[in-house]
């Protein structure tokens, strides 16, 4: 027999994966595409060739979308992305790299990308077309820099708890197409740069390492984020060499960028935007509880839950709302990511300090993919980590070692979408009875 609460909170689970799944909609990368494209018909027309590159996680649907509008213009067609999203495209040429470390495929594709750019010639329309994740897999190492230094550099990024920012002032110095490099090798030629942001601001300097925007002298930033997570000391020497040349360079705005058009189609802040109106329609109160959620994931948690614990004292159904991109630092060998993390330790401190209602919390990535496992996430209720206790797991030594996949897994309370071939960051979303 189902008890009215069990009934209840199926209910509120099944409200929160649909929330999230409009969410994850409203950055369709195809309807975004063919929008920014049919507004700008006009300068699609008056170039001579075009030439079309695309990489992130939802390079084959951007670039699918872009086909109709480029005509018999088309002189080149790649599109780069993980290997999770690789689809076959007529007229297109699909390669698909390592996410997030990158690996052969990544320097292969970024090589192919460089030539096909480089072939621009003044009266041509370089159409570019980026995504998230498209800083690991367009790896272009600089002279006298192996791929594997550039996989330890990543790895140790990722694994120190550095946001993405940090990581991203840093991947430039070290590529060359990252950091407005691309834009430069596209010579006299348009570049028009349609961009689904994953980062906070949607600042497109950031937006995976920023290949198409007008460049920033980051070589001082890079150094100040090695050193802030003390990564400078066991830098690989080709590495220090690299950032040391860079960093006594000064020539970061030589290059005129009127020719370039950078354009965000589609943000976390957009798909935040559309949760919140249709939660709108079903729950009496709607907490946007933060633009861009970030920092170490336990102390987003708790910080969430401060929220979810404040907005239970409203009448009737409420709903909090936000998003953004935590950090997690590893500290064990287990298998996780910052979703899972985040979905499992809200409940842990739920049962320090409950909510003194029905609930359900669900954070999940919108690119489906959450760290290198096969979720996007997790969604939990109250009774989740004695569920996961009941199974054998011990919850609270699952969060020590970084082992919230087998944690939620043996409750069911992974989040499991596949991959949806768009990356706008992650959303969150407390629902309560």
């Amino acid at each position: 027999m189902i008890t009215q609460s069990a009934s209840l909170l199926k209910s509120l689970r099944r409200e929160a994966v649909a929330l999230f799944l409009e969410g994850v909609a409203a950055a369709n990368p195809e309807q975004a595409v063919a929008a920014a494209l049919a507004e700008r018909s006009a300068r699609l027309e008056q170039a001579s060739r075009i030439i079309l590159v695309a990489f992130g996680k939802a390079a084959c649907p951007m670039a699918r979308a872009a086909l109709p509008f480029v005509g018999e213009r088309l002189v080149t067609a790649i599109a780069l992305t993980n290997h999770e999203n690789l689809e076959s495209i007529d007229g297109v040429e699909v390669i698909a790299g390592g996410h997030p470390i990158p690996d052969e495929g990544s320097i292969a594709g970024a090589a192919a990308i460089e030539e096909a750019v480089l072939c621009a010639q003044e009266g041509d329309l370089v159409l570019v077309l980026v995504s998230g994740g498209g800083s690991a897999l367009l790896c272009a190492p600089s002279p006298g820099v192996e791929l594997t230094d550039k996989i330890a550099l990543n790895d140790a990024l990722i694994r120190s708890g550095a946001d993405i920012s940090e990581i991203n002032a840093v991947r430039p110095i070290f590529s060359r197409l990252k950091g407005g490099q691309m834009a430069r090798l596209a010579g006299k030629a348009k570049v028009l740069s349609l961009i689904l942001s994953d980062v906070p601001g949607d600042d497109i300097d950031t937006i995976a390492s920023g290949p198409t925007a007008r460049p920033r002298s980051s070589a001082c930033r890079a150094l100040e984020v090695l050193d802030k997570y003390g990564l400078w000391q066991n830098l690989p020497a080709a590495l220090k060499c690299r950032l040391e040349q860079m960093n006594a360079m000064t020539d970061a705005t030589a290059t005129d960028f009127d020719n370039v058009e950078n354009i965000v189609i589609g943000s976390n802040a957009i798909s935040l935007r559309t949760v919140v109106r249709k939660a709108e329609t079903e729950f009496g109160s709607v907490v946007h509880a933060s633009d861009w959620l970030e920092g170490d994931v336990l102390d987003a948690a708790a910080e969430l839950h401060r929220i979810a614990r404040a907005a239970a004292e409203s009448n009737g159904p409420v709903a909090v709302v936000c998003g953004g991109e935590t950090t997690v630092k590893v500290r064990g060998n287990g298998k996780g990511g910052r979703n899972q993390e985040l979905a499992l330790y809200f409940a842990l401190l739920n049962e320090l300090q409950p909510i003194d209602r029905q609930w359900v919390f669900l954070s999940g990535g919108t690119d489906g993919l959450d760290g290198p496992t096969d979720a996007a996430g997790g969604i939990v209720d109250q009774g989740s980590p004695d569920w996961i206790r009941q199974q054998g797991h011990d919850p609270v030594s699952s969060l020590e070692t970084n082992d919230s996949y087998h944690a939620l897994a043996c409750s069911g309370d992974l989040l499991i979408t596949g991959a949806t071939g768009t990356n706008v960051a992650d959303i969150q979303i407390v629902l309560m009875s």
